[in-house]
This record gives C-alpha cells, structure tokens and sequence, in this order.
C-alpha cells in the first residue's frame, strides 16, 4: 500500500528520497512527507495530495540533510489530512518514524500513552508507535546505535498487527533503524550510503545490491554499514540480493502511461513466462519451481487456488484450463475468506498461492493457513525476493518483470501462462497422450505472436471504446473459461474509468441480470467461436431483443457477431485453453481507452493501491 524510502550517506537525502516517492507512486497513496535530520534537529515538509504537491511545499520551505526518511500514506486509521501524514514524531519532537501496516492494538496503547501525559496530533496508530519508541529512548537514557535499536526492540514486542517501518533521532546522527513484520522491507547497499524501502523500484537508481529483510527482523544503517537482528535480540543471517531488472524497466518509455506500455509487453512478457519450461521432446511443461517428483504430483486429487482481485480471475480460469488439460478436481478461494474457512481438505490436496507482488496481506495470510494445517502450498507470484516466494514449499516465478500499473494486465496474463503450463504438466503424468503434449505446446508457442497480433486492433478498440465513454453501466459476460474473463473486464473497467460493470456467466442473464438490460447500459460478450458460441448469440438475441447495446468479442473469420451486434471485435483463433489470454487483451484496451478519454488517473487510479499489504 503505502511508500517507504530512506537513505543515509554522504549525499544530500532529499533527491534521492523524493526520487524514490515518484518511483512508488504506483503503490496508490493520498499523502505524502519527508523528514531530514539537519543539524541536530529533524525537519519535517509533509502536503496532502500528490508528490508534486510536497515538492512545492518543500521549494517554498527548503530542507538538507544526509540522513532521511520519506512516505506515501494511504489512508487507514484517520482521515486523509496534513496532521495525519508521515512521518511522525514522539512526544519530545526528536524522533521521526514512517511506517506502512496496521497497528491492531493502537488504541489500547494510546490510552496508555496519553495517562501518561503524552499527547497527539494525528489520528494515525502510526503516531503511537513513534510515542513508544521515544518513550523508550528516553527511559533508556541511552542516546547509541545500540540504544536506539533496542528502543524500537522493546515498542515493536508491544504492537499487535503489521508494520515495515524506518526511524531517525536527532540526538543519534548517523543512524537510521529499521524493521519489518508482515509489511515489506528492503535494504539497499551502495558505497558509504545505504537506503530503505518497502519496495525494491524505488532504489533501484542507486543500488541493484539488496537484502530483502524477513518478518521480525531490525537493521541498524550507517553510511558504511548496516546490522541485523531480530525483535528478540537475537542476530540475523541475511543474504545479499542483485536486482534482476535495471531503473529503464520501471520507466514508461514513449508510452503515456504505464497501463498502456504493460498491455503492449505482453507478447514478452508471455514468451518470458514459458521461456525453458516447454519440453517437446517429452511433450510435456518443465517446472522445476514445484519442487514435486512427478509420483507426487501424480498423488495430488485436488488442487485449491487461492488470490485476490485480478488474481482470483486467473484462479478461476486456471479452473477451467486445469480441469480440460489434466482432469483434476481444482477448487477457487478468495484468500481473504480462505484464512477464515474451515475448508475440508484431504492430505493429497495441494495448495497454490497467486499473486503479483508476493507480498498481498490476505493471500500470504492464506499461504500460512493452509501450511499450518500441514498442506503442501506452492506460490506463483513475480517476485522472486517476496515473502511468499520465501515462505512457499515451492512454486512458479512468472518472469513478467516490474509491473508498475496499478491494474494489473502483464501479470494477468503470464499468471494464465502458468496455469496452462499446469495444467500441461499434470496432464501428461495422467492421461495426455505425447502427440497431444506436442499439440498444445505448439499452440502455446503461437502465443507470443498471436498476442502481438491482437495488440494490432488497438485503434479499432479506441474507437468503440470512445463510442460508449459516457455510459453509466456496463454489463461483461462470458461463458466456461471466459465467464472469469468477464469478471476482469468489469473489474479493469471500474477501477481504471470509476464506471460500474459487473461480470457474469452468460447464461445468467436470464436469472435476474436481464433487469439491467436497457438502451443506455451496453452489454459486452465474449463470445469465440467454440463449442458454447450458439448459447452465446441466444444471450446476445436476448440483450438486443430488449435494446441493449452489445459490443462482441468473437474470433477472426465470424460473420454471425456482426449481423447483431452493435460493435465487433475479432481476436485470432486459439484452442479453448488459450483463448482467454487472447480475449482479455481488447478488455484491458477497452478499459485504458474509456479511462483516457474521461480524463482518469489510469496508472494511479483513486482509492486503490498497487500491492494490498494491509487487511
């Protein structure tokens, strides 16, 4: 959710922090600060808004330090205002802290704090977490690297909840502390200057040397050095980390949004997620990453997909896919719910984990569910150095590089890659024959090119896509593994243009969501040519029959769509188990051009953030 950056060394903090703040900007966030320690003082510039916005205040008011930390809040506990921004002070003004999490038990701390005598400023659970931590550096007495680690020692062992968090004292230069529980953490290594940060592309500029710090762990940074220790005193092994991608790769290039630059790196992006992992010699997919022998993927009788938003999308079609290519019995959980079920599972269950980031509050909260009930849980995510990629018994990395979009499309995609390779894979060890490994892998290597492809109808969608910019409503179905294509649909449509869709299977239009069907709410279907094309055009009958504008996705060749739809859009043909990657791209398009032409934030929609690391 929120953006941490700091940086301690022989360079002025300032651009480097705020460099880093833009590079974060992504993540979503409704306030920003920074705070410098200058001169034995901390000074402190914060505005409500966008980053642009605290860089005014700051050449009205300029700051200088060595040392400093920054952030970008999305709101949680309080409400989006200056008193309410990061960072934070303790109650003597001499310690400022940023933090990204939740602090669950902040009001029962408080009250203790304000008995005390303390007093507050904000609203925030953040600000009481600074309090306990210059409570405890000045009940200590100990102004030292060492004091002001153990400081954070002592408040962290009170907090209930998440946090990543970085500190500064003024009356201990040189130092700057962080730690991390459930909320990322990275730091960066350079020569005489380190950084902190939630997220590796904010650094990346400076350093490509990393060490990804783990759930209860605490860095004491210096220019020269850094330590690690744990929330219990005890030291840390870590490992140094090179970056896989350079700054050019967070970087929008001659596209006007990042949106648009990661729908059109999907011919790569995909040939990168089955890069290796197709053999034809065994007609089957290589995924080493499972860490399984094939007897005991041949023992799995059940498969549970577990994500969140467009994740959840790719575990529903992953449904589908799996089920055609390997005959296994797969189930879907939203992983929010996943944590707080009682869902019945043998022992031959296996357990797959979606998500982008790697770092998703909910779904890593499932991971560690399904571990604790002693089930093999494996992660498909795109971040090799994230927590469930660490904490998982093995999984999928997806090889889609930085996605910075706030809605997800390149990773949509590639997660989709991975499932089919699933599905190819577990088909193999139980019925597939070698000649129908062979087929499918010929089809999958299509996929880059025929992606590419689809990418070329990009100005024929603007144009439909402008036609229905003012609609209110928006109705998305689909049938079999396009009925989840629907849901992503709807979904980039309303968070990318604010409008309200929904998405659903098309059959039921005729169990209630026909109510909706009018002259000013267009219909979109998705509607291949496949065994289910009939069933689709009776539903699109049914929506014209009563007025309804209805926009077509159908496939290259189809003259049937165009004698009663509204607006046509032809995709390249593709094998059932390869057409939801190629359907979605004109939705993804659709939603971009809809959320241009009204005049949307589309890389950084309202409300919303890039990686849910709070519940």
């Amino acid at each position: 959710m929120c953006g941490i950056v700091g940086y301690i060394g022989r360079a002025e903090a300032l651009p480097v922090l705020m460099d880093g703040l833009r590079r974060l900007e992504y993540r979503g966030y409704d306030s920003a600060g920074v705070a410098l320690l200058n001169g034995g003082s901390i000074e402190s510039r914060k505005a409500v808004g966008r980053i642009a916005n605290l860089a005014e205040a700051i050449q009205q008011n300029p700051v200088h330090g060595k040392t400093g930390i920054s952030h970008t809040r999305w709101a949680t506990h309080g409400g989006v205002t200056f008193e309410n921004a990061h960072p934070h002070s303790d109650q003597s003004g001499r310690l400022a802290l940023v933090h990204n999490g939740v602090i669950e038990n902040y009001q029962t701390l408080r009250e203790q704090l304000l008995a005390k005598g303390h007093q507050f400023k904000s609203q925030t659970d953040t600000e009481v977490l600074a309090h306990l931590v210059g409570e405890a550096v000045d009940g200590a007495g100990n102004r030292t690297k060492a004091g002001l680690v153990e400081a954070v020692r002592m408040a962290l062992r009170q907090v209930i909840g998440t946090y990543g968090i970085a500190v500064i004292h003024a009356d201990i230069p040189g130092v700057m502390v962080g730690a991390r529980r459930g909320s990322p953490l990275v730091l960066g290594i350079g020569r005489d200057e380190h950084f902190l940060a939630s997220d590796v592309s904010a650094i990346v500029a400076h350093t490509r040397e990393v060490v990804y710090l783990n759930d209860y762990e605490i860095v004491a940074v210096e220019a020269e050095r850094f330590d690690i220790s744990t929330v219990s005193g005890s030291g840390a092994d870590f490992q140094v980390s090179t970056v896989e991608f350079s700054a050019d790769a967070v970087d929008k290039g001659t596209f006007p949004h990042y949106m648009l630059k990661e729908i059109y790196e999907q011919p790569n992006s995909i040939r990168d997620a089955m890069r290796g992992r197709l053999s034809s010699e065994e007609a089957t997919a290589k995924l080493g990453g499972l860490e399984m022998t094939n007897a005991q993927l041949r023992a799995v009788d059940r498969i549970v997909l577990s994500g969140c938003g467009t994740a959840f999308h790719s575990a529903l079609t992953g449904e589908y896919i799996i089920e055609n290519l390997a005959h296994i019995p797969v189930e879907c959980e939203i992983a929010s719910e996943f944590r707080y079920r009682n869902l019945p599972m043998d022992r031959d269950t296996l357990v797959f984990v979606i998500s982008q980031s790697g770092e998703t509050a909910d779904t890593l909260a499932a991971l560690r569910e399904s571990q604790r009930k002693g089930h093999r849980t494996l992660g498909i995510c795109n971040n090799v150095a994230s927590t469930i990629a660490r904490e998982s018994d093995g999984g999928v990395y997806m090889h889609a590089g930085p996605e910075i979009g706030v809605a997800a499309t390149k990773s949509f995609t590639s997660q989709l890659v991975i499932l089919t390779l699933l599905g190819l894979l577990l088909g193999r060890i139980r019925h597939l024959s070698h000649a129908e490994g062979r087929t499918i892998i010929s089809e999958m290597e299509k996929l880059p090119d025929l992606v590419a492809k689809t990418l070329e109808l990009d100005a024929e969608i603007e144009k439909v896509a402008r036609k229905y910019a003012r609609a209110n409503n928006f109705l998305f179905m689909g049938r079999q593994a396009n009925y989840p294509i629907a849901m992503e649909g709807a979904l980039k449509l309303k968070e990318i243009s604010y409008i309200s869709a929904s998405g659903y299977p098309s059959a039921e239009l005729k169990h209630g969501v026909i109510a909706l069907v009018n002259e000013e709410t267009p219909s979109v279907f998705i509607a291949p040519q496949d065994a289910v094309f009939d069933k689709n055009v009776s539903n699109i009958e049914e929506v014209k029959a009563r007025k309804g504008p209805v926009i077509a996705i159908g496939t290259e060749g189809d003259t049937a769509l165009a004698k009663i739809c509204d607006d046509v859009i032809l995709i390249p043909h593709a094998p059932d188990y390869l057409t939801p990657i190629l359907s979605v791209i004109p939705l993804q398009l659709f939603s971009y051009h809809i959320g241009v032409a009204l005049g949307c934030d589309v890389d950084k929609p309202r409300n919303l953030a890039k990686s849910v690391t709070v519940e």
